[in-house]
């Protein structure tokens, strides 16, 4: 039989460095996994880019839910994760609610990606 050599503990010397990069605390990991999960549907994207689209900058549920083939409930849900994960901004007139951009939401999103 072969005898097992006898292993050693690490010594502080032994284990690496840290790098000096904050990691992402609970809350921050929480604000940018919204950000992401309502990014992370296909319609939502659609939504997003139909918004962005319009020339005037803002766009009414109600011309939203014919190019998508959904009803306006379905819309309105989107729309509300969307507003939700501070991507698009609401305002109700009258009967209608109105959709646009919150400024530099999508350069958020594109510095929290690189951040990591």
């Amino acid at each position: 039989m072969t005898a097992l050599p006898i292993l050693q503990a690490a010594s502080e010397q032994d284990c690496c460095e840290a790098t000096g990069h904050p990691a992402l605390n609970a809350d921050e990991a929480k604000r940018k996994a919204t950000v992401f999960k309502a990014l992370a549907d296909p319609n939502r994207l659609r939504l997003l880019s139909m918004v962005k689209a319009e020339p005037s900058g803002e766009s009414c549920v109600c011309d939203l839910t014919e190019p998508l083939g959904l009803g306006q409930p379905t819309v309105s849900h989107h729309l509300k994760i969307l507003v939700d994960a501070g991507l698009l901004h609401r305002e109700k007139r009258g009967t209608w609610a109105y959709y646009s951009m919150v400024p530099g939401a999508l350069d958020n999103v594109a510095g929290a990606l690189a951040a990591l």
